[in-house]
């Protein structure tokens, strides 16, 4: 199985250091960037576009975009049902800021500081991939 990466990120030379790191890290997965807020929410919906991709599985987000920012983003991904599931880390700038959004409780399940240390990012696919393809998935229910 591949684990889907949805990488929500402005920054075009962040978007190719994600992919080749991922890449000469052999970590199984499919990478997509997008640039901006609504073309996450359109990936994670499967809309337009992306409506041959499969479902998203893990969300690496930016909190510093272009129109819909990552807050934004953050707040319409954990009130839809169908999508509040899918593990999210925020992107920061500086350790304040990851000190700044801990107090604000956004629901993050984790923050990963910029300039991304991508060794952390391949243990953290691996982690989920081993987690998540290692037990027994249970049917949703219609």
């Amino acid at each position: 199985m591949v684990v889907h990466i949805l990488l929500v990120e402005d920054d075009p030379g962040d978007v190719a250091y994600a992919r080749d790191v991922l890449e000469d890290h052999k970590v199984r997965n499919r990478l997509t960037a997008v640039a901006d807020g609504l073309e996450a929410m359109a990936c994670l919906r499967r809309e337009g576009r992306f409506a041959g991709l499969p479902p998203v599985d893990v969300i690496l987000l930016d909190l510093n975009l272009p129109g819909v920012d990552g807050r934004g983003v953050l707040n319409m991904v954990k009130a839809d049902p169908a999508l509040a599931g899918i593990p999210l880390v925020l992107l920061t700038n500086s350790a304040l800021d990851q000190q700044m959004l801990s107090h604000l409780q956004l629901p993050a399940d984790t923050y990963m500081q910029k300039p991304l240390d991508f060794e952390r990012l391949v243990q953290l696919v691996r982690r989920f991939d081993d987690f998540y393809f290692s037990v027994e998935r249970l049917p949703i229910p219609s």
